[in-house]
């Protein structure tokens, strides 16, 4: 995800989560770089990358190893674009005129092939 700071990147997870009822849980990772959800059979990984230098620090905090494990929402996600093979990009931005405004475009990115015929928005 991208937008400015309080465009609501955050409050859009903290929706995402809710249709597994983690809503309560969620805080922002911003200091702790990622959260973790957990909820029966799906793990979700909530990461705020705003305080890393570059794609090392990723690599060194072992960011790359829960791509595998569940669902990356990914805050700041610009500096990882470059080694995620395939990913949804959400951006957040804010009208100039309407505080509670936000405008939000969805692009795929990558390979999806066929998968999206079973992607609901």
């Amino acid at each position: 995800m991208s937008g400015d700071l309080g465009s609501g990147k955050t409050k859009f997870t903290e929706g995402f989560l809710s249709y597994w009822k983690l809503e309560d849980e969620i805080s922002s990772p911003t200091f702790t770089i990622v959260n973790e959800y957990t909820k029966k059979d799906i793990n979700v990984y909530h990461f705020d990358v705003y305080r890393l230098e570059d794609l090392d620090e990723f690599y060194a905090i072992g960011g790359t190893e829960y791509f595998d494990k569940g669902i990356c929402i990914i805050e700041w996600g610009e500096l990882l674009e470059s080694i995620l093979p395939k990913y949804i990009k959400i951006n957040i931005s804010k009208d100039d005129n309407y505080l509670n405004v936000r405008y939000i475009t969805i692009e795929f990115k990558g390979d999806f092939n066929d998968n999206l015929s079973n992607f609901n928005i």
